[in-house]
């Protein structure tokens, strides 16, 4: 059976308020049960599990853990939390074979407990793992969406259980010659799929990348001045995540001649600096989107990321003092309120928060007045 017989399905899932589509091609053709296994489970067709009664379906399923410069793991869709699980031949069911090994990145892997005790978990490699080979049976790959599984490996966890929800939304089969739904039409005139490394752009020449990354903060900034915060952040995050993203696998010819190396780093160096710009430009508006959405922790991160790059933004300190204001830290707000004032000693917009900080301030001091008064008053 050749590869484009094999079937394929796809997860989308979400990290946070971040969402995007993994697609995977099952071996179908050298793991023909525990492919099925999983299609089944994409698919949510074959009714209910024996033992828990809940439905076979990896939807709503969340990765309940990930270790970084390992794997991502989940498919636990009885219990969420790696004890639980059922296969569509019952609990368990065996392993079928060995023959694949975990020898690259984005392999879809059996977990398991013990021999023969394949369920409904499973994990994705993110490194190779020859230590697991004769373990576990490998039956399937990531074909798109790697970016979003690195998303996922990158995210915080507390002993190796992910900090914020991580959540198979939606999930599927792929018929043949249908379209893997990477580039989502959302109307905005945005083509790009959501994550870089599904992309056509060549990541080892800058200039191609800033131009995209352009193309989309314009259609941030389209949606940020008709109001729509929630698309407009999730369009500025897009395009930090272009930004950011380098080609791991890219090598450097070695037989340029100086003079060459030296014109290609000049080059580099500008359009380094462009890319710097773009980059604090869509922070500071997905973090004014952020306030405007009520996520004022998030406005300060975002202003940190600006910050840590220029300590002088009196955008990034405006905006942070805004966000800190918002959640009640009045004392840090000021901090930084001074500090934008001190850089832009005329700007009106920071002497006009300066004061409404003052008024919020007096207020909570009348506040507390009041109910010290009533509780020594007794």
């Amino acid at each position: 059976m050749s590869d484009n017989e094999n079937p394929r399905c796809f997860f989308d899932v979400s990290i946070g308020d971040e969402r995007g589509r993994i697609v995977f091609e099952l071996f179908a053709d050298k793991c023909p049960k525990t492919a099925e296994n999983f299609r089944a489970l994409c698919v949510g067709d074959k009714g209910n599990a024996s033992i828990s009664g809940k439905p076979l379906h990896y939807k709503g399923c969340t990765f309940h853990r990930i270790i970084k410069g390992f794997m991502v793991q989940g498919g636990d869709f009885t219990n969420g939390d790696g004890t639980g699980g059922e296969s569509i031949y019952g609990e368990k069911f065996e392993d079928e074979n060995f023959e694949l090994k975990h020898d690259k990145r984005g392999l879809l892997s059996m977990a398991n407990a013990g021999e023969n005790t394949n369920g409904s978990q499973f994990f994705i490699t993110t490194v190779p793992t020859p230590h697991l080979d004769g373990k576990h049976v490998v039956f399937g790959k990531v074909t798109k969406g790697w970016s979003v599984v690195k998303e996922l490996e990158n995210t915080p966890v507390d002993e190796s259980k992910p900090k914020k929800l991580c959540v198979i939304d939606d999930c599927g089969e792929l018929q043949p010659g249908e379209d893997d739904g990477i580039c989502a039409d959302d109307g905005t005139g945005d083509k790009l799929p959501d994550w870089p490394t599904d992309s056509d752009l060549d990541f080892s020449k800058p200039e191609e990348v800033l131009a995209a990354a352009e193309a989309l903060k314009g259609i941030g900034n389209e949606q940020f001045k008709a109001q729509n915060y929630e698309l407009a952040k999730k369009k500025y995050s897009k395009t930090l995540r272009y930004l950011n993203h380098s080609d791991s696998d890219e090598e450097t010819s070695s037989s340029e001649e100086e003079g060459e190396k030296a014109e290609k780093v000049k080059e580099e160096n500008i359009q380094e600096e462009k890319i710097q710009s773009l980059t604090i430009s869509c922070f500071l508006n997905r973090a004014f989107c952020e306030i405007k959405l009520g996520d004022h922790a998030g406005a300060v991160e975002d202003c940190n990321e600006v910050l840590d790059l220029d300590d002088k933004n009196v955008k990034a300190l405006y905006r942070r003092g805004q966000a800190k204001m918002n959640m009640q830290d009045f004392d840090q707000a000021m901090v930084d309120f001074q500090a934008a004032a001190k850089l832009e000693p005329n700007d009106k917009s920071i002497k006009n928060e300066m004061a409404r900080l003052k008024k919020l301030k007096e207020e909570q001091r009348n506040k507390e007045k009041q109910i010290y008064s009533k509780m020594f008053g007794k």
